[in-house]
Formats: C-alpha cells, structure tokens, sequence
C-alpha cells in the first residue's frame, strides 16, 4: 500500500485500494512493477522510496531465507489438492535451502468479516459521487429523487449494490461502533500479528492463494450464494487489511485441471524479497497447464 500511485482509479475502498500487475510469469510482474512503482504529489498515500529493481532480485538463492507457515490458515474442509500443494511448495523451499519457520497469526479468523465491514463501508461512500449530478451515467426521473435512484439502479451491478447497502447500514447511526469501529480494531490486530511474526526474522510467508480452485464464470452457486464467493478472500485479505506486498504465483492444477496457485506476503515495501522468493515456485512448478481442460 503506496508502492504506486492510485491516481485517475475510481476509488473503490480507499484504504485497502492499490494498483498492481498481472502478468504471465514472475519476471513479467517485476518488469511491471518496475514501470508502475513511483511517487505521485496527486496521491497522498504515495510513498517516497529509493528507486527498486525488482528483476534483478530474480534468480538470486533463498538459501538462508527464513519461510514462514502461519498456523491458522490450516483449515478445516480444505481440499487435498490445496494442502497437498502447500506441502509441496514447502519442499521446494526447503530443497532451495530456505529455513521453513512455523508462525502463528492468531487473528486471521477475523479477516473476512472485518474486511467485509471495511471494504462497503467505504465503497458506500466513495460510490455516492456517482449520482448522475457530476459523475457518471445519468438515467433521467420526473423529479431528482427518481433520477438519483434510476441512476444508480442502472449503473451498478448486483454486487457494486449489494457492498453499497451493506456499507450504508454499518455507517449508519447505532452501528458505526457496533460494526465498523470493531472492524477498523480487528484491522489493527491483524497488523500487529504479521509485524510479530516479521519480528521474529521471517523474511516472507507462505501460504495457499485460495481455498478452492477456480470457479466457472457462470458458476450457479456462487451468484446464489455471495458468501460461498467472498470465503475465496479468505487467504489474501489479511494482506490488504495489513497494506502488505502479497504475489499470487500459479504453482499447479486440480483434478479437472483449474488452476491452483500459493501466495507469498512480505514486510512493507519488501517485494524484491517476493520477487526473489516467487521465481522458486515458479522454477519448480515448471509448466502443468493442459492443453484443454473444458
């Protein structure tokens, strides 16, 4: 959080909100990166840092690296294909000669619903702007009040909606302490957590990128069932809640072969270390996409 500049992005949750790449290998991201990383006057959470190069971090040895493996992300109803790629990937530290650590962030059950307080509680306002006034689309009424509610009907999808109306109620009078004031508490003990186990000299963590394979983009269940989506954060949002450097990086595939991918987070500002990490994984995945899986 303020590696890059966030000007000219619609602010979605000001405090969680960062840009940053996608890219096909690990070598890509870090030449993104490199482009992307910069001080802006226009953003006031961009940070002045020295001047970093990230592809050069690429290819050095982990030997001596200390990994670390958080407990609490061990968790029940996991599948195997997960827990098994876990294992592996601690494996191919460990053949790299990397030191394999075992933390403890005891707060990590309480990501998901305090990032689920934060995040619409700020959409809700930062999305207010867009009232076919100023901004935007504007979807005429007989009177302002109907415009304002076709408005924002048309503009907004299901979901931008339902994360409007949930941020509304916890900002609302008689549950701003109730809700939202809890949730920024839990932020700062899920902060205090990794700054804990950083302290302990653990230079990244190593965790899954997601409990489940990729769903399909027509997947029934999950426009049924949001929650059965968000449970998917479950493993990267205590990076954003913390304002963390994470990297997803594609490490194998499932039975029906969707892919699967671990997740590395490091300290503040620290992406060399991620970047260097990273390409470990990557080198020892090798290739397992399948030419057709469908």
């Amino acid at each position: 959080y303020g590696r890059c500049s966030r000007w000219g992005i619609v602010a979605f949750a000001s405090s969680l909100d960062q840009a940053g790449p996608i890219a096909r290998d690990v070598r890509d991201a870090a030449i993104l990166l490199q482009s992307m990383a910069s001080v802006d006057d226009k953003d006031t959470t961009s940070v002045p840092l020295p001047e970093a190069h990230y592809e050069a971090a690429i290819g050095k040895s982990v030997k001596g690296m200390k990994i670390g493996i958080p407990a609490e992300y061990r968790m029940d109803g996991m599948p195997e294909e997960i827990e098994a790629l876990w294992q592996q990937g601690i494996e191919w530290y460990r053949a790299a000669g990397a030191e394999i650590v075992d933390i403890s962030l005891p707060h990590t059950k309480y990501a998901l619903p305090a990032y689920y307080i934060v995040a619409p509680a700020e959409a809700s306002s930062n999305l207010a702007r867009y009232d076919g006034v100023r901004y935007g689309l504007r979807v005429d009424g007989k009177d302002i009040v109907e415009m304002y509610q076709n408005t924002r009907a048309a503009g907004f999808g299901a979901e931008v909606k339902r994360r409007v109306m949930i941020g509304t109620y916890v900002l609302s009078a008689g549950y701003y302490d109730a809700y939202y004031l809890k949730a920024q508490k839990v932020r700062t003990l899920i902060k205090k957590d990794f700054e804990d186990a950083f302290a302990q000299g653990v230079d990244a963590i190593l965790t899954p990128a997601t409990p489940s394979a990729a769903f399909g983009i027509a997947d029934q269940d999950m426009n049924a069932d949001p929650v059965k989506m968000y449970l998917n954060d479950i493993f990267t949002v205590t990076v954003n809640m913390a304002g963390l450097p994470g990297i997803a990086v594609p490490a194998g595939a499932d039975h029906q072969g969707l892919p699967l991918g671990l997740q590395l987070i490091g300290k503040p500002f620290e992406e060399e270390t991620l970047f260097q990490a990273a390409h470990v994984i990557e080198d020892a995945a090798g290739g397992f996409a399948p030419e057709k899986w469908w």
